[in-house]
């Protein structure tokens, strides 16, 4: 039996269509609505070689095949820079068959991965999808997809790019800055051991424009980035991280006001940041909570007592009062 029937076009076919037709896409003339016909057609055959049907696997011969197309023919680079010309439902399909074509892999190998990381320009595409609200979403699915490979992540990490995501979870649009911040915080969360290396190497760079976050005028920023911090320097992979973070009086003196924020869960979230300051005995940070001691211990006593049902925060709370009430001078 062959591989295609006659309705059937085989993967070099689908891939020399779809980039015709996305050129013309491009160009914006009369025919692009005959095109745009073309592109979603050519799509949904390629989601269909790749996710298979409900009752029949893909081929794994045919799904390579397409792979390797895609790869020589730069389409997929097309596809992503020209996502904002595909119509909704193509835009979906596009993000479908780079995902799954990210997972594809070969014994250990993962093609699109290493072909990713030849041409990481494709990874700084969709983070700059953020930009265009259209594809916003859509960008950022793609990108976390890209997260979850370490090679990928480190290649985002480390490039003058990450810095774009501290205006990104700032947007104005409630969906683009929550999704910018779900990627956000993957990328600083999954690969631990690359992270401890990325933010010892860039703390003072990165820990300033996350400070801007943390006096955010936008609530939900606000307490994303201060919930996102406790699990960073609480994280036992980023010790030397936290020892430096929390040996800061600015940082330190931070904590104290947020606190007192007017919101509750933002007082929770930096009751969790300002815990871990008390092991510290840097003489600066020792000399700031003595001279705050006794408004402290009052402060902690009366702190969120309503919270009776949580154990840990209750325990948590007694701890810290005993270690501020414990603390002495230092003998000369």
């Amino acid at each position: 039996m062959p591989l295609f029937s006659k309705s059937h076009k085989n993967p070099a076919e689908i891939v020399k269509v779809l980039k015709e037709n996305m050129a013309i896409l491009e160009k914006q003339d009369k025919k692009t609505d005959k095109a745009s016909e073309e592109v979603s057609k050519s799509l949904q055959a390629m989601k269909e070689i790749l996710c298979g049907t409900t009752d029949k696997e893909p081929p794994t011969e045919i799904v390579a095949q397409l792979a390797q197309e895609l790869y020589n023919s730069g389409l997929l680079v097309t596809l992503i820079a020209n996502l904002q010309l595909i119509d909704f439902e193509g835009k979906k399909d596009v993000s479908q068959i780079f995902n799954n074509i990210l997972r594809r892999q070969i014994g250990t190998r993962s093609p699109t991965v290493e072909y990713i990381s030849a041409h990481p320009h494709i990874l700084f595409m969709l983070l700059k999808g953020y930009e265009s609200p259209n594809i916003a979403l859509r960008c950022g699915i793609m990108l976390r997809e890209c997260i979850r490979h370490e090679p990928l992540a480190k290649i985002i990490l480390f490039s003058e790019q990450f810095r774009d995501f501290f205006k990104y979870v700032e947007m104005s649009t409630f969906d683009i800055a929550s999704d910018a911040f779900a990627t956000f915080k993957d990328l600083l969360t999954r690969h631990k051991l690359l992270v401890a290396e990325f933010l010892e190497q860039n703390y003072d760079v990165i820990f300033e424009d996350y400070e801007k976050l943390l006096h955010s005028e936008n609530y939900v920023t606000k307490r994303q980035s201060l919930k996102l911090l406790g699990e960073l320097i609480l994280d036992r992979h980023n010790f030397a991280i936290m020892t430096k973070y929390i040996s800061k009086p600015e940082n330190l003196k931070l904590m104290m006001n947020l606190l007192r924020d007017k919101s509750p869960n933002i007082q929770f979230e930096a009751f969790h940041v300002f815990k871990v300051s008390h092991p510290n005995k840097t003489q600066p940070i020792v000399e700031i909570l003595l001279k705050n001691q006794p408004k402290l211990i009052e402060f902690l006593s009366n702190f969120q007592k309503e919270r009776t049902d949580d154990e840990q925060f209750t325990d948590e709370k007694n701890y810290l009062i005993k270690q501020i009430r414990d603390l002495k001078k230092p003998t000369a």
